[in-house]
């Protein structure tokens, strides 16, 4: 029995329910083959053939009640396992999007997308069929041995000194089992993930002429799947053969020894068939507990993936203090001192994303810029301060309250984030925009995507606002996804602001059309705003410039320009080198 089935909510009282089933079917089954033993035994006899239908009668309901204890057992098991894979698949994504995109990028969104459909439905399996299965070995077997042993001790001792024998092989291959199962499942998630991948970027492959030379990678990865698959099989057709055989030996070497005991007067005819019948329903719970073991290997793995990335670590005290304090911090967030303190956070190549950075916001400084060279960290950077990527060294301070798993949460929720490549869900472009504010008005959300310059689509679109966008629906430019984030933000009444290059997929006319739109869901808000576009400099209260993942200057844009550093090469950049104009346009 897995110690972790404990761990499950609502284990004990289902296993208190299946234990019983368990005994009752134990109890059934030795009642079922002594009426049948009886029925014989009398036709043997001589005696007339209706003297045996009550016998007959009675082994039939036996028969029908055991099946029927049999099917209620599945039931409580299938029940119990649903429950407990609807919680795992909730748990595992309550912790996805507790932990970020950067968690899912670490993982690898092949992986978790494969865990949260196919590997919560093997877990499921895994559960309806081992739990059973399990006790049934536990009780079924120990009475049908204290039955056997009552009848005649030689079979008794014979089957006594069988099962341990035959659970001794069960574990021995289990553990090869075990092991090609784990290499199986590695290679079933690469499989996943690679897959996954390839359908991103299959536009890019196509583009590129890379597509029928990829397809041959495909095939690589999904050959290695199908060689682990067949190792994994060769050694449960083995499991179960030697099960099976060593059983069927187990079986002759009682059935021979009733024989011989039978010839020679020394058991007699009833209890020997009663043993008989009973020899192979001994083994039977642990040759079903072999097959369904190798069947739910895959399921326990998965199991053992989900506990591992949805473990949770306690909350120390401080950290719930902390907790309670931010919370207490309210709408006034926005004026709040926010700190970073030797934030270093490192890529997946051990590469340095950003290297110590360290800086204090004042209360006043509600527009904050972030600018830099493409691959500078200003993304990065956004993640730290929305708490979508962990520092590997270093921490952020919120009002001299480090942010952690602890507190990070109630931070995200009073934080509106537009990112470079904002996803459009597979619903109406109404749901869309309410992302944020789902229980807007309609005429809100809809005030808000005229503000963002989307009144043109919606009015080409047949079904206007209800139209369905995303995954399966109406496709729509980079631009027009972009107005769509935008809209969330408009919408949305949370006091910081999050926007990675929010005009990114504009052309230059369009962007300054919106510009003074955009502006006006700043007010009363705390903005962070990264871009390569740097006519936005202006207005902003503080500007970081990063370069190389270094924070190497901050002041005001006049502050900046006088310094003529790395701030004032960007505008030269932006400018053609005229210094005059900046970013694409004169204001």
């Amino acid at each position: 029995m897995d110690k972790n089935w404990f761990q499950l909510k609502g284990f004990r009282p289902a296993m208190l329910l299946l234990s019983g089933m368990s005994l009752l079917q134990g109890v059934l089954i030795a009642l079922q083959a002594v009426l049948l033993a009886r029925a014989i035994a009398l036709l043997f006899e001589g005696k007339a053939v209706h003297q045996s239908y009550d016998f007959l009668a009675l082994f039939l309901l036996a028969f029908g009640a055991r099946h029927t204890v049999v099917w209620l057992q599945r039931k409580i098991a299938g029940r119990f396992a649903e429950t407990e894979s609807i919680s795992a698949r909730q748990l595992l994504v309550e912790q996805l999007f507790e932990r970020g995109p950067t968690f899912a990028a670490k993982e690898g969104s092949g992986k978790l997308v494969t865990l949260a459909l196919e590997g919560i439905d093997r877990f499921r399996s895994y559960l309806e069929l081992s739990i059973p299965r399990t006790l049934d070995m536990l009780f079924v077997t120990l009475i049908l041995l204290v039955v056997v042993y009552c009848l005649d001790v030689v079979s008794g001792l014979i089957l006594t000194v069988a099962m341990p024998v035959l659970i001794g092989f069960f574990i021995l291959l289990g553990l090869a089992a075990r092991k090609k199962a784990d290499k199986q499942w590695q290679s079933y998630r690469m499989l996943s993930q690679h897959f996954v991948d390839s359908l991103r970027g299959l536009e890019t492959l196509k583009f590129l002429g890379r597509s029928r030379a990829h397809g041959k990678t495909v095939e690589q990865v999904a050959d290695r799947y199908r060689i682990s698959t067949m190792r994994t099989l060769r050694v449960a057709f083995l499991s179960s053969l030697s099960l099976d055989m060593f059983s069927m030996l187990s079986i002759a070497s009682v059935a021979v020894g009733l024989g011989l005991r039978l010839i020679n007067g020394g058991i007699g005819l009833e209890a020997a068939l009663v043993v008989l019948l009973l020899a192979p329903e001994y083994f039977l719970p642990v040759r079903m507990l072999g097959t369904d073991y190798h069947a739910s290997l895959d399921g326990k793995e998965a199991w053992d993936t989900i506990r591992k990335v949805s473990s949770e670590q306690p909350v120390p005290e401080s950290q719930e203090t902390e907790s309670y304090k931010c919370s207490e911090i309210g709408s006034d967030i926005r004026l709040v001192p926010i700190e970073l303190s030797r934030v270093q956070v490192n890529g997946e190549d051990g590469k340095q994303l950003l290297k110590n950075i360290s800086v204090q916001l004042k209360p006043h400084h509600n527009l904050i810029g972030i600018v830099g060279a493409s691959g500078a960290g200003k993304s990065t950077l956004l993640g730290v301060l929305g708490g979508f990527i962990r520092p590997d060294r270093g921490e952020l301070n919120l009002d001299a309250v480090r942010i952690e798993e602890s507190n990070q949460t109630k931070i995200q929720q009073q934080i509106a984030y537009i990112p470079q490549h904002p996803y459009l869900f597979s619903s109406t472009l109404l749901e869309n925009v309410r992302f944020y504010e789902p229980d807007a008005t309609e005429a809100e959300a809809v005030l808000a995507i005229e503000m963002a310059g989307l009144s043109e689509v919606v009015r080409d679109l047949p079904h206007g606002i209800f139209e369905r966008i995303g995954e399966g629906g109406r496709a729509l430019s980079g631009g027009q996804a972009q107005r769509v984030a935008l809209a969330r933000a408009l919408l949305g009444k949370r006091p910081i602001m999050l926007l990675d290059e929010p005009t990114a997929h504009l052309d230059i006319e369009t962007e300054w059309e919106l510009k003074q739109t955009i502006q006006s869901i700043w007010r009363d808000k705390r903005v962070f705003l990264a871009t390569h576009r740097l006519h936005w400099m202006k207005e902003m209260d503080v500007i970081w410039v990063l370069h190389e993942g270094c924070l190497v200057e901050v002041g005001t844009h006049e502050e900046l320009v006088a310094q003529k550093g790395v701030y004032n090469e960007l505008l030269m950049a932006g400018s053609g080198g005229r210094g005059g104009n900046y970013a694409g346009y004169e204001e």
